[in-house]
């Protein structure tokens, strides 16, 4: 259901990351986040190739999951502190809702990776958009968890890469306005 109170442009304007330790319940039902997904899939793909894939992790697997990065981690990082390693398991139990997002670029399409690529990112995108239409906040991490090949086989292939954590709830606090680009810098008109 779309946040009535307000028009879709100004849904994309007042669309801020929550923090994932930050957000909490209540987080979608599996229904709305079957919905926000099925926004998510509706991003620019040329080819018509699903680039991507999703996987739930549900509130009931978050324990083994966080067993599993911290596992990783130490054969990783063996030198890692004890708070490292405490950060690593809080990453796993942070919000209600959370969705790995894949990125599975077809080599042997003619459409580049790189745009297959871009079509992930943009899946990613459109889920916080979702997300933030039904009334929650989202949070995109990658971190050292994203880059992990050991952590990127949980979820997937070889050929595919984490492009992002997405964690979704109800935010525990305001939501910071963080600063945001000079227009100016940033936008030119082309003259020829």
């Amino acid at each position: 259901m779309l946040n009535d109170a307000t028009t879709p442009l100004s849904l994309l304007a007042t669309r801020r990351s929550g923090k994932p330790r930050d957000l909490g319940d209540p987080g979608p039902t599996d229904a709305q986040l079957d919905a926000m997904l099925t926004v998510a899939a509706r991003t620019p793909d040329h080819g018509k190739l699903a680039p991507w894939r999703f996987v739930v992790v549900p509130m009931d697997r978050r324990a083994t999951l966080a067993d599993k990065l911290v596992a990783a981690f130490r054969a990783e990082r063996p030198t890692a502190g004890p708070g490292e390693v405490e950060a690593v398991a809080q990453f796993a139990r942070q919000a209600p809702a959370l969705v790995v997002v894949l990125a599975s670029p077809k080599p042997d399409s003619h459409i580049p990776v790189w745009e297959q690529d871009l079509s992930a990112g943009a899946a990613c995108m459109n889920l916080l958009h979702a997300a933030h239409a039904m009334g929650f906040a989202g949070g995109w991490l990658t971190g050292w968890a994203a880059f992990s090949d050991t952590v990127r086989d949980l979820f997937g292939r070889n050929s595919e890469r984490i492009a992002g954590f997405m964690f979704i709830g109800t935010p525990s606090r305001p939501l910071d306005e963080r600063p945001r680009p000079d227009m100016e810098r940033l936008v030119s008109r082309w003259i020829g």
